[in-house]
């Protein structure tokens, strides 16, 4: 699996490095990837979500984008990990694929001392009653795209500017508000990086990894 980390992009740019990823994957000409980057701030629509849930935008970029899920929103010390996975034989299982992810951003949090939890039939990942991590992604020819967003230093604002996820009254935290202190963005990257590595799925189910 390659590791590449982006810095701070343009969500549209970084997404149509995600498709060449994609083509060159699908066709055996590259091995996995794992593209790590923050974007500047843009709102983006999911496949399953509503402009009726933003309220406001303040001048945010708006996107509808084609992976699962609603709307949420990215921005600067937000890490989003979008790995580009062949899946096949027994890996294509595209809700275990999400559960994957949902691990792997467990996982990460508990390196900080959490207790992060899944919540049935809402994708993401949450401490306490707070949505922290959120999960959408898309397939083609069975190769993964898009992935998953954790608030670690995020200005949360712009998350009451919309319905975060299309879910009535969902509260949003970051990393930074629930340890209550800023937290090292590059030590946070290699501890989401490590966290792709440690958990099971990888090494039974994602090929190439």
């Amino acid at each position: 699996m390659q590791i590449i980390d982006l810095g701070l992009t343009n969500f549209s740019d970084t997404y149509e490095l995600q498709k060449e990823f994609v083509r060159k994957i699908s066709q055996g000409l590259c091995e996995d990837a794992l593209l790590i980057t923050e974007h500047y701030p843009v709102i983006t629509i999911g496949r399953s979500g509503s402009k009726d849930n933003i309220f406001q935008t303040r001048g945010i970029e708006v996107l509808s984008i084609d992976r699962g899920g609603d709307v949420t929103y990215h921005g600067p010390g937000q890490i989003v990990a979008y790995p580009i996975f062949k899946l096949e034989d027994e890996a294509r299982d595209i809700h275990r694929f999400l559960s994957y992810l949902e691990d792997v951003g467990c996982n990460f949090l508990e390196s900080y001392g959490l207790s992060p939890k899944k919540r049935s039939g809402l994708r993401g990942i949450w401490v306490g009653n707070k949505k922290i991590g959120s999960i959408g992604i898309g397939v083609k020819k069975w190769t993964t795209y898009h992935g998953i967003a954790i608030n670690i230093n995020t200005d949360l604002t712009p998350f009451s500017f919309m319905r975060p996820c299309g879910i009535e009254g969902a509260e949003v935290t970051s990393l930074k508000e629930t340890l209550s202190r800023e937290v090292d963005l590059g030590d946070a990257k290699e501890k989401f990086i490590r966290s792709f590595k440690e958990i099971p799925f990888l090494a039974e189910a994602v090929s190439k990894v």
